[in-house]
């Protein structure tokens, strides 16, 4: 007899665990990072139960430098928005030591009525990350092929946005 608390991760295979809502179910949620534009610059897939606030460096650690005007090409950001969720004094602290001006609202403050017009750029991305059917609902067991499919949708974006930009 197969015990119950590793089938769910044998059939879901790598990067899924627990559901904060239905712990009887596994899953994977997407950690996206974009710029001002909305134009996805890294995604990295974890687990279902993994803490929001462990993925914040591996995000901005995973954006790839991006030529296009003469001269070294930008690696960071110069500022990184964030809401409540990720604030800590140590990830402050680290994005400070990297040059980079966070953004974060702190923890039991009263919400500011600006946010959303904020917030709305990294929910569209999302929203446009997710109409790929095969996204939306992780079906593959592989981390490395549903991280090739993330890749080539968030490519597809680009060039969506880089197609209307030149109409």
């Amino acid at each position: 007899m197969r015990n119950k608390l590793t089938r769910p991760r044998e059939r879901g295979g790598a990067a899924t665990g627990p559901s904060p809502v239905d712990r009887w179910k596994t899953g994977s949620k997407h950690y996206l990072i974009c710029d001002g534009n909305g134009a996805p610059l890294h995604v990295i897939t974890t687990a279902a139960n993994v803490n929001d606030i462990t993925q914040t460096l591996a995000l901005v650690d995973g954006i790839l430098s991006v030529a296009g005007r003469p001269g070294r090409p930008r690696r960071r950001p110069d500022a990184v928005l964030g809401d409540k969720v990720y604030d800590s004094r140590a990830v402050r602290q680290e994005l400070g030591r990297r040059r980079i001006v966070p953004v974060i609202f702190h923890k039991g403050s009263p919400s500011i009525k600006g946010l959303g017009k904020l917030r709305y750029v990294v929910e569209q991305a999302f929203a446009l990350l997710h109409q790929f059917k095969r996204l939306a609902v992780r079906w593959e067991r592989c981390v490395e092929l549903h991280g090739a499919f993330l890749a080539l949708a968030c490519s597809l974006i680009c060039w969506r946005r880089l197609k209307m930009a030149h109409s």
